[in-house]
């Protein structure tokens, strides 16, 4: 099956966070002060709402812009992170292969 982490953190005032199993989807938002302290805790959530782990996604997908320097690179850095860590693809690259913002 196919699960999949989908991180935005384009916006300047909410952080989403998705997941899709097989065929459904599943977000969360949070309003935020500090972006870096918010992301991972949702996936957890999310994660665990659905009964999965991290080792159950073979997938990642992040919102690569346009947004602010800033918030774009949390995303991004957290997306590269458990991308290289799980030894999934993010956004479609192979593993290794480094995913950057498009400002």
């Amino acid at each position: 099956m196919n699960n999949a982490i989908f991180i935005d953190t384009s916006n300047n005032k909410i952080i989403t966070v998705g997941l899709r199993v097989g065929d459904k989807d599943f977000s969360l938002s949070r309003e935020f002060n500090r972006k870096t302290q918010v992301v991972l805790p949702l996936i957890e959530q999310i994660l665990k709402e659905n009964k999965l782990g991290l080792g159950d996604i073979n997938e990642i997908c992040v919102n690569c812009g346009p947004g602010s320097f800033t918030g774009l690179r949390v995303g991004v850095a957290i997306a590269n992170t458990l991308g290289y860590l799980l030894n999934i693809p993010i956004n479609g690259k192979e593993v290794g292969q480094t995913v950057e913002p498009s400002y």
